[in-house]
């Protein structure tokens, strides 16, 4: 496509020589020589170049917009797909709004170039060639002169161009951190207004939109210097024309046809040369993006997807031990030789204080992050030699925090899944406890969830979460504080959905509210990173350690 829009742009390009040639025979033989036959011929070729050039002009626009739009288009789709791939280590240093902002804007950025390329080289280049050829044609000197400023563009050139992309490259930097001011102004709109920070928020905001209009009134000024340059060395070569080309004519030298012809011809590759000089720089802005999206794109997993020789899943509800296993997050160390075990088919919980490193344990679990040393097995399997889908694949999570997605809830549910009958959706519902409250929802499943599920209330979100983790229908569950943000109505029904969903699976339960674990085949006492105890309930509390501090401390509390 882009060979096919060069050549209607070398078409296009063409038209301004021949019109520009065209001139000479309609002032020598029309004007001056006053043949009037020629009238017609010389009208006619005139006016075929205009509808030839508008023809192509339109065909071009479109060509040209295809171009841009698929280019950048396919460019976000595989910038997203290939950011998918990255660790959790790539998001916890790169905010959604700086990421955002590079898969819009910067590819936005680069659109618009492979159109300006291909006028330039396809449409401008040949018209500059063949409009200077006929100007050439007609008198080498006078070209000469015309063209006597050029070498003063030189040096402006390649100096503006290197500020040009020093500031794109800062206003692209700062277009990501007004990104991310919105981003966590909107998540946090409650926060926010809890607070009364919304005359706060919007002076953090108006500083960060000030520092991008500075940036971006210099780069533009810098951009508009290089045509302006061009109109100033382009005045100099006329005058000096004028000055040579007009003592000629009046000594009876030169025709007044062959002086228009030139005059027309160096007045109509004023444009083309214009833009030249503007897309030098818009070349710079454009690969400044670049440089940004090729540094994206360079970016790879710490976890390898798939492993030379991998290992198939286990069958069934697999055991799950951790040995020896350490982390660091920087130089902070958040598990120091973790030995842990979950029976399998069993529930096992994990309680401890804030920071004890619980919620760690299902990130290595599910390899969002790596052990700095030790091993993890699941089934008798090292982790580390599964297929990381294949391993994915063997969990169900519920969370406090159930994220749905703004679709509809029949989408929160399936997941992308297009092979689940209506019956066992609704069996999932069912199981859930959701298909009560969803049967009253004005859509019922195709009613939409809201932004982050803020449709549905915290009860309705989490039974929406455990359909899902129910029609997945994976042998290990992952419970993250599934209920402690909940209502007591709303705690009884996300309880009783849970404990159909655990039947039968490996499951682990994190939990800071120890009534919830009592029942637990083997609870797991965690604190500073390691394991310090272990055993059901009533062997904790017989021992008194930590288990027995923590009970005391919340129920006395209560």
């Amino acid at each position: 496509m882009m060979a096919l829009a060069g050549v209607f742009m070398v078409i296009e390009g063409s038209t301004l020589a021949a019109l520009s040639w065209m001139l000479e025979p309609l002032f020598d033989r029309v004007f001056v020589g006053g043949d009037a036959g020629a009238i017609w011929w010389v009208g006619g070729a005139i006016l075929g170049l205009f509808a030839i050039r508008a023809v192509v002009s339109v065909i071009d626009k479109a060509l040209l917009t295809m171009i841009s739009q698929r280019s950048s288009g396919k460019m976000q789709a595989d910038l997203l797909r290939h950011l998918l791939t990255l660790d959790m280590g790539f998001y916890q240093t790169n905010s959604p709004g700086t990421l955002i902002e590079k898969v819009q804007g910067d590819t936005l950025a680069v659109q618009g170039v492979w159109q300006a390329v291909i006028m330039g080289v396809g449409r401008d280049i040949i018209a500059l060639v063949t409009l200077f050829a006929v100007a050439l044609s007609i008198d080498v000197r006078w070209t000469v002169v015309a063209l006597i400023g050029a070498p003063i563009l030189i040096a402006p050139t390649a100096l503006l161009q290197r500020y040009i992309r020093r500031k794109t490259g800062q206003i692209r930097s700062q277009s990501g951190e007004r990104a991310t001011r919105l981003d966590e102004v909107f998540h946090g709109i409650a926060t926010v207004k809890l607070n009364r920070m919304e005359d706060y928020q919007a002076r953090r905001f108006e500083r960060v939109i000030r520092a991008i209009i500075r940036a971006e009134t210099r780069k533009e000024t810098s951009r508009a210097v290089l045509p302006a340059l061009i109109d100033l060395v382009t005045g100099i070569g006329f005058f000096g024309v004028l000055v040579l080309g007009g003592r000629e004519i009046l000594a009876g030298e030169r025709t007044v046809g062959e002086f228009m012809s030139f005059f027309t011809a160096m007045a109509l590759a004023f444009q083309p040369l214009r833009r030249l000089g503007a897309l030098a720089g818009l070349w710079q802005v454009a690969a400044a993006s670049l440089e940004r999206l090729y540094a994206l794109f360079d970016e790879r997993p710490a976890v390898p997807a798939v492993p030379a020789r991998p290992l198939p899943p286990p069958e069934g509800a697999p055991g799950i031990e951790f040995r020896d296993v350490a982390l660091w997050y920087g130089e902070h160390q958040v598990l120091r030789g973790l030995d842990l075990r979950a029976e399998a088919g069993r529930r096992t919980a994990i309680v401890g204080p804030s920071g004890a490193g619980k919620t760690t344990v299902f990130h290595l679990l599910t390899r969002l992050a790596e052990p700095a040393a030790g091993r993890i097995t699941l089934g008798g399997q090292d982790i580390a030699q599964m297929d990381l889908a294949a391993l994915r694949g063997m969990f169900a999570v519920v969370s406090q925090d159930a994220w749905l997605f703004d679709e509809t809830l029949r989408d929160n549910i399936l997941m992308g899944r297009t092979d689940v009958p209506e019956d066992r959706l609704q069996a999932a519902l069912e199981a859930a406890n959701a298909a009560e409250f969803v049967a009253r929802l004005p859509q019922g499943l195709d009613t939409r969830a809201g932004p982050r599920g803020s449709a549905l209330s915290g009860g309705q979100r989490q039974r929406i979460a455990i359909a899902r983790a129910l029609l997945r229908d994976a042998p290990v569950l992952l419970m993250d504080e599934a209920t402690s943000a909940l209502d007591a109505a709303s705690e009884a029904l996300v309880t009783e959905a849970l404990e159909r969903l655990a039947a039968g699976r490996t499951t682990l339960v994190i939990a800071h509210r120890l009534s919830t674990v009592q029942g637990a085949d083997r609870i797991v006492v965690m604190d500073q990173g390691r394991v310090v105890d272990a055993g059901t309930h009533a062997e904790l509390l017989a021992r008194g350690g930590l288990y027995a501090d923590l009970c005391r401390l919340q129920f006395e509390g209560a």
